[in-house]
């Protein structure tokens, strides 16, 4: 293991509790690892699982999706699609042969600085003893023409320069160039 590895995590953050937790941890001058990136949505059932996926493709080493506790969202159910769609997000990262380590979905309220710093100090020494992630390009090789400015989209193929398609054998999964969306 690399002592010098400083993990990137990527960290998407609901505006009303989780963001606003991450503030009260900084004005209460509470330390954290300075190894998260984050990322205000209004909303953690605004994260698609496109965006996790983008997140590692881009070079991230772990992904953090914080929203209110369920019951407490500012928009009734927004933390519930979350808390739906992540098995899926979980399995899709299985097929990518993403560590679960690297991905977590937390619940953090606007007065839990202190777990905010918790979650984000477990987070980076478990990654940390995972090493650095290879990324997409590392893994899949023959990807690396097509992943400029890619978007991995669950449930499809790899469109090629000039409209072909290419499989890389990873069952559920497509990449498309140029950052189309698709489902």
């Amino acid at each position: 293991m690399n002592q010098d590895f400083e993990p990137k995590i990527l960290g998407f953050f609901c505006n009303w509790c989780s963001y606003a937790g991450a503030d009260l941890a900084g004005v209460s001058r509470l330390k954290y690892p300075a190894n998260l990136r984050i990322v205000r949505v209004m909303c953690s059932g605004r994260v698609e699982p496109t965006m996790v996926l983008k997140a590692f493709a881009c070079g991230a080493d772990g992904v953090l999706i914080s929203g209110c506790h369920p019951g407490d969202c500012h928009y009734q159910q927004g933390n519930y699609k979350t808390l739906r769609r992540v098995p899926l997000l979980e399995r899709t990262l299985a097929q990518f042969g993403i560590h679960p380590a690297r991905f977590r979905l937390t619940w953090i309220s606007a007065n839990e600085g202190q777990k905010l710093v918790q979650v984000v100090t477990e987070m980076v020494e478990e990654i940390k003893k995972l090493g650095p992630f290879p990324g997409t390009r590392a893994r899949f090789p023959e990807l690396a023409p097509h992943l400029s400015g890619a978007t991995v989209i669950p449930g499809g193929a790899i469109p090629a320069p000039g409209g072909a398609t290419t499989t890389v054998g990873v069952p559920g999964a497509t990449l498309v160039a140029g950052g189309e969306t698709h489902d």
